[in-house]
């Protein structure tokens, strides 16, 4: 047992060892705390005393980079000033130089304007001169034309006058006689150059009863009768009351060319104007008598030919067939040349026909373009008037009005023209 004094009240008392040992604990407990604790007093201020070391330094490198970012700034804010003044020095000589430079560009915009004014003005005289040039030439153009109208519709008028005053003066028998005297005039016109030795004249037998109105018939060179053709020419007035038909002669003209032992009947007729079948070209009415055609006019020469070529092309046939049967040889290339000739002779008729066709379409053509060209001419005279009206309202002050261009133009003209 150990005994212990209070330090406050003096009392004396004993513990044991374990006691002892536990006060002693306490009482080491208490001042490693204690230590502990100054320890960790005196670690905190030095913590606080190094971190306002390290504040304290961190200011004054602020502070120093502070003042030499001030001083920086004041250079650089003396070298923009600088800058800024040799700018606003540049600014003004430039300025200076535009405002000599807009000056001289305005005095040029000037002269330019001046001389375009005056060069427009020179145009406008000359246009104006030009004008009243071409309103000449336009005015003597229109009474040329009118006097060359007047003049063609006079001729026009006067072949359209002849033309029913013959009409009107021939009876019936003399219209058919002026065609048959066309159609003896085609022939003879070329009879020399085509049918040397064709015979074709009127035909004035009439111990039959009846008789045509021609007879064409031409012999080979052997003699033998190359082609014969029976010709009737009908015509017939507009005035006339009773219209006849082409069928209304058929009979009659195939009659007449048995009679007369000719191989073919052409009738040449002026009847049935408006039919389509017989303005086409060549009719074959051999459907109806054999070996019969009915032509137009202008199809006469053209209808002599083609038969002609086709009895010349027959006639070489029988020539080519004796001299064959003259050779003793085979009957049957004889009959391919006939089938040969047949051919032929089909294909040729056939593009005579489209040849004939197409005639007809160029003469209907031409007949409505010369009606065209009349009803021109006549309707040509208001159309020349109201040109020539147009022309003499016209002026240069229409010609310029609303063309701003053009108002600025005349403005500075008249501007320059002051100030001289």
């Amino acid at each position: 047992m150990q005994e212990i004094k209070c330090p406050h009240c003096g009392e004396v008392f004993q513990v044991d060892e374990a006691g002892y040992a536990a006060i002693v604990k306490q009482v080491r407990d208490r001042e490693f705390e204690k230590e502990i604790a100054l320890r960790e007093k005196a670690a905190a201020e030095l913590a606080v005393s190094r971190e306002r070391e390290e504040n304290e330094k961190t200011r004054n490198a602020l502070e120093k980079k502070l003042d030499e970012a001030k001083k920086e700034s004041q250079l650089e804010a003396q070298r923009l000033s600088a800058q800024i003044e040799v700018e606003k020095l540049k600014a003004k000589q430039e300025a200076q130089q535009l405002t000599l430079e807009l000056a001289a560009e305005k005095q040029r915009t000037k002269t330019a304007a001046l001389l375009a004014a005056q060069e427009q003005a020179l145009r406008i005289q000359a246009l104006e001169g030009e004008l009243r040039h071409e309103k000449d030439d336009r005015a003597n153009r229109e009474m040329q034309l009118k006097e060359q109208h007047r003049i063609e519709l006079a001729l026009k008028d006067e072949q359209i006058a002849q033309y029913r005053d013959f009409k009107a003066r021939q009876s019936t028998k003399m219209v058919g006689e002026s065609l048959e005297q066309h159609c003896l005039t085609e022939f003879n016109r070329i009879r020399m150059a085509a049918f040397p030795n064709a015979y074709f004249d009127k035909d004035n037998d009439a111990r039959t009863g009846s008789k045509g109105d021609f007879i064409y018939r031409e012999e080979a060179e052997d003699g033998v009768e190359l082609l014969s053709i029976m010709f009737e020419m009908k015509n017939e007035m507009d005035e006339t009351a009773t219209k006849h038909k082409n069928e209304d002669f058929f009979r009659e003209l195939d009659k007449d060319r048995r009679e007369k032992k000719c191989e073919y009947a052409v009738l040449v007729s002026l009847l049935e104007a408006d039919s389509e079948l017989y303005n086409a070209g060549i009719v074959d009415v051999s459907y109806r008598y054999e070996k019969m055609y009915v032509i137009r006019p202008q199809f006469f020469i053209p209808m002599i030919t083609v038969l002609r070529n086709a009895a010349l092309n027959a006639c070489k046939a029988r020539q080519e067939l004796a001299r064959i049967r003259e050779q003793n040889l085979d009957i049957t290339n004889f009959e391919a040349a006939v089938n040969e000739f047949k051919d032929k002779f089909s294909y040729n008729y056939q593009q005579a026909s489209k040849r004939f066709q197409e005639a007809i379409d160029e003469i209907d053509k031409s007949i409505e373009h010369l009606e065209k060209i009349k009803k021109a001419l006549t309707a040509s005279d208001r159309q020349l008037r109201l040109a020539n009206d147009k022309a003499e309202e016209l002026s240069i002050k229409k010609l310029t009005r609303g063309n701003p261009t053009m108002l600025e133009k005349f403005a500075a003209l008249h501007e320059a023209r002051q100030d001289e």
